[in-house]
């Protein structure tokens, strides 16, 4: 059982470190290219299914959805992963959601647990709001065309897997992979489903071209949407740490073997590089060699620690909902 300790008894810092806004850049030829193709299909699709990360509902989607593909088609948010994040606050959430952005329909998803309530709704929801919307060019089509999007490594392609093995019992068929940009085209369109057919199109993830807020980009680093080494695993790492000591979350002392709460990235990864052994050999200029910690093997350990909810449950969006609740209700 982890030790308690009171936040207020340390000076942790107050505001989020900061890294270089030019770290941020990443929009690559793929992703370029992918988003043509989908506003090239949308005449053809009957429903847009966006999904984002569960643990930061009202940051890193990307704007150029709303903009280009979600407007004129009936549009479900599905906020995946949701065994990561607080389920106490999902009412809070929707709400919000709904208030903010007019988002009417908010499904919460796990998709690698296939009793997940909110799979089991997905479908009939999606055929509900393609019967009651004009679909144009296709009101004489049997079959719904149903296209997802969102950002990298929110789990698009594992949703599509679910639904499929669910609805027709049918091995996956779409590579899914723990990093981002695993989907890098349009691919053709899978049957998930037969009374109706249903079609859906798996699409690459898209970052907005240039991510400017330095915490919305250190979110989506830690949720796995931009790749590690573009950030760099260490400062990835230290945001976590910033983040995890400003709301009382110290599930990470015991991990990396730390006595109490610790501020210092550094201290907190030698730690851990001596109890989970995290050694690398180095040769010095005068050819012999020795034993150092490995820093960057230990903030890998422990970014993926938090990605698999080891260190806890969270919201990483709690400061930006309406009347945050009292932290005994993050525990």
């Amino acid at each position: 059982m982890a030790t308690k300790f009171d936040a207020a008894a340390y000076n942790f810092r107050k505001k989020c470190p900061y890294i270089s806004k030019d770290l941020l850049r990443w929009f690559p030829g793929h992703m370029n290219k992918g988003l043509k193709q989908m506003q090239r299909k949308l005449k053809s699709v009957d429903c847009v299914i966006e999904v984002h990360d569960a643990r930061i509902p009202f940051t890193g989607r990307n704007p150029i959805f709303t903009n280009t593909l979600t407007g004129a088609k009936p549009h479900i948010l599905v906020l995946n992963k949701m065994d990561l994040t607080v389920k106490s606050l999902i009412p809070k959430i929707k709400d919000q959601l709904k208030a903010e952005q007019n988002i009417h329909n908010v499904v919460f998803t796990n998709s690698k647990d296939q009793h997940c309530r909110g799979l089991k709704t997905l479908r009939p929801l999606m055929v509900d709001l393609i019967k009651d919307s004009n679909r144009y060019n296709r009101s004489e089509e049997s079959d719904y065309n149903v296209m997802i999007i969102g950002v990298p490594n929110v789990g698009k392609s594992s949703l599509i897997n679910m639904m499929r093995s669910k609805n027709m019992s049918v091995r996956h068929a779409l590579p899914v992979g723990a990093v981002a940009g695993v989907t890098r085209s349009l691919m053709t369109k899978m049957r998930i489903n037969n009374d109706p057919t249903i079609f859906m199109l798996d699409t690459p993830g898209i970052l907005e071209p240039s991510v400017t807020d330095i915490e919305m980009g250190l979110k989506l680093a830690l949720c796995a949407s931009l790749q590690d080494h573009l950030v760099g695993e260490e400062a990835i790492a230290d945001y976590l740490l910033y983040w995890l000591n400003k709301h009382g979350q110290f599930k990470y002392v015991d991990y990396l073997g730390l006595l109490e709460p610790c501020d210092d990235i550094n201290q907190v990864l030698l730690a851990g590089a001596i109890k989970l052994n995290r050694i690398r050999r180095v040769r010095d200029f005068d050819g012999r060699v020795r034993d150092v910690p490995d820093l960057t093997e230990v903030a890998r350990t422990m970014v993926k620690a938090f990605r698999v909810g080891d260190l806890g449950r969270v919201l990483l969006d709690i400061d930006l909902l309406r009347e945050p609740p009292a932290q005994r209700q993050l525990a």
